[in-house]
């Protein structure tokens, strides 16, 4: 694995005859920092319901993350690779470069999965019996593969029929399909079709194997839309480097993205919105609220030139993956670290949290979200040294 370290590699990308999109960086930096603000509270006995995912069905603040982030990554996919080929670069050369970037960042997954691969409490190894496969960077990775090499080979139609191949064909896989002993369609947690297959295909190299779960939030087929999820957002690229001017532009990102999230909610009536299944009408509705959103930022920050306010997201989104891994190692490091805390041995979060954190406020509450705050600017810091330095990390 490698990592390229230069001053252009995560820059904000640029439409043809237009600014460089900060809009893009901003919202990238907000998904971020929010992922940042729900993976990490102090304790997960101790979290507000808006920074919990939906027990099942619905949605909360904290489902719409994760589709942001893959919307966003299709959104930048035109932004860079057709340009790219518009200038005569081989298509067999950018392919290559798509496929190690994807290999990496599925790499980069599995390395988190393990980490730091020894229990210090148990005193043994990582255990390969329950290693997850599958994970968030996966799923970025293997998205990114598929719909950055439907843009290569494709034009806009092929791509929209792409997207909704997706779509459809993973409807009719969960409607016709259940676990066995289960009425056909079910979606339940236990009977759903997507539990079926990763239970037979992964085993326990899923999410939560070590206490009992037998499927895989970020699963085999409910990549399926996932993928779809990052296809809109190639739509969504290709309208910014149309040739109109920005109001048209917002107009149109905003007004697609009303359609989206009414075409999802309508879709929810016969297919729930449900993240863990990442349903079709999870993808379809949470790619418009991301274009609702994005929207916004475009305008503000793009065309209204709000830019001072909105450069610590930049900022943030200048580095995202690079937060978000280490993010990762540093809540399994403190995890795994112990310290003595009266008579037992405790984790250094647990430690700190107790010591420091949990004390304020009327209920634990309200320390809990506290620390998940200083976890955010905690991790704003690294990315301001490195926007400082102006090392852009590129994986």
């Amino acid at each position: 694995m490698s990592a390229t370290v230069s001053e252009v590699a995560d820059k904000p990308v640029v439409a043809p005859g237009s600014a460089r999109l900060m809009s893009l960086d901003v919202f990238r930096g907000i998904t971020i920092a929010g992922m940042m603000l729900v993976n990490n509270p102090g304790s997960w006995g101790h979290v507000y319901p808006p920074f919990k995912h939906a027990a099942w069905h619905g949605w909360t603040f904290t489902d719409v993350i994760f589709p942001f982030f893959l919307w966003i990554v299709g959104v930048a996919i035109p932004l860079s690779l057709v340009r790219r080929v518009e200038e005569g670069e081989s298509k067999a050369l950018l392919f290559t470069r798509i496929f190690r970037r994807s290999l990496i960042l599925f790499g980069l997954g599995l390395f988190l999965s393990g980490f730091p691969f020894y229990n210090f409490a148990g005193e043994h190894w990582v255990k390969w019996e329950t290693y997850r496969i599958f994970g968030v960077l996966q799923r970025i990775g293997v998205c990114y593969l598929i719909a950055s090499t439907i843009v290569l080979f494709t034009k806009i139609r092929g791509q929209i029929i792409w997207a909704a191949f997706f779509l459809i064909s993973y409807w009719l896989i969960m409607a016709f399909n259940s676990m066995p002993g289960f009425p056909r369609g079910d979606l339940s947690v236990a009977g759903n079709f997507a539990h079926w297959v990763d239970m037979k295909i992964l085993g326990t190299h899923v999410w939560g194997a070590k206490s009992g779960k037998t499927w895989d939030p970020e699963g085999i087929i409910s990549t399926l839309p996932a993928i779809a999820s990052c296809l809109l957002g190639v739509l969504t690229g290709h309208l910014l480097r149309a040739k109109m001017s920005m109001e048209e532009k917002s107009v149109w990102i905003l007004v697609g993205g009303a359609i989206l999230m009414w075409g999802g909610s309508v879709m929810d009536i016969w297919l729930p919105i449900n993240k863990p299944l990442w349903t079709s009408s999870y993808a379809v509705f949470m790619a418009g609220l991301a274009m609702v959103v994005f929207g916004v930022c475009y305008w503000l920050v793009d065309r209204q030139k709000y830019q001072t306010v909105a450069k610590p997201f930049a900022i943030y989104g200048m580095n995202a993956i690079t937060v978000f891994v280490l993010a990762g190692l540093l809540g399994r490091l403190s995890l795994e670290i112990k310290v003595q805390m009266a008579e037992k041995k405790v984790a250094l979060k647990t430690y700190l949290f107790d010591s420091f954190f949990k004390p304020i406020g009327e209920t634990p509450y309200v320390g809990s979200f506290l620390w998940s705050l200083m976890y955010v600017a905690l991790l704003y810091l690294v990315a301001y040294v490195l926007y400082r330095k102006k090392w852009f990390i590129r994986f």
